[in-house]
């Protein structure tokens, strides 16, 4: 079921995001160097590695880690780079991954594929079972703030407790902790 609600709400986002996907990518074309679009190897349900896309907020040159990780990350940013994360544009081509199925609208954020701390606390608490998400319950209760152990701890009560209504309550959260620009660090 929940796929099904996957593919319908993604193709109907897609429709209704098509002007805003394409204004973006114009975007990042005109004030940086480089493709529109960032690819990052990411490791999804049961661990299986898989590339996701994002509009590209970091000039070409950016190590491939978690931005937590880096010493000064806004060094980094394009000249829009700063702007798509708070306003969470950068997101949009997500869309590919959850109409490919890789990814759901709301589950646990895939994790780079070098973020193995993140991956086996996971894994030992089962929460690789899980599809990753656009958003998820860690995303809204904290997103870039959170240490990895709170980040998991939260993974795994969604684990326990997903069900439709509890993503409809993460999703509503999500919208508004992005109006907000709640929780973004960089």
């Amino acid at each position: 079921m929940k796929r099904i609600v996957d593919l319908v709400v993604g193709l109907s986002a897609l429709v209704m995001l098509v002007v805003p996907i394409v204004m973006v990518a114009i975007l990042v074309k005109l004030t940086s160097k480089g493709s529109m679009l960032y690819w990052s190897n990411r490791v999804g349900h049961k661990n299986k590695l898989f590339r996701m896309p994002k509009f590209r907020t970091m000039q070409m040159d950016t190590p491939e880690m978690a931005t937590h990780l880096m010493n000064t990350p806004d060094t980094y940013l394009s000249p829009i780079g700063r702007f798509l994360r708070r306003s969470s544009l950068d997101e949009l081509p997500q869309l590919w991954s959850i109409l490919k199925g890789d990814m759901s609208f709301v589950g646990p954020r895939p994790a780079l594929f070098n973020q193995d701390d993140l991956i086996f606390l996971r894994t030992e608490r089962g929460v690789d079972q899980l599809m990753p998400g656009l958003t998820g319950w860690a995303q809204v209760n904290g997103r870039d703030t959170l240490p990895i152990p709170e980040k998991v701890a939260l993974d795994v009560e969604y684990l326990n407790q997903q069900s439709f209504w509890l993503d409809m309550r993460i999703l509503w959260m999500t919208f508004l902790k992005v109006l907000g620009q709640d929780g973004i660090t960089h």
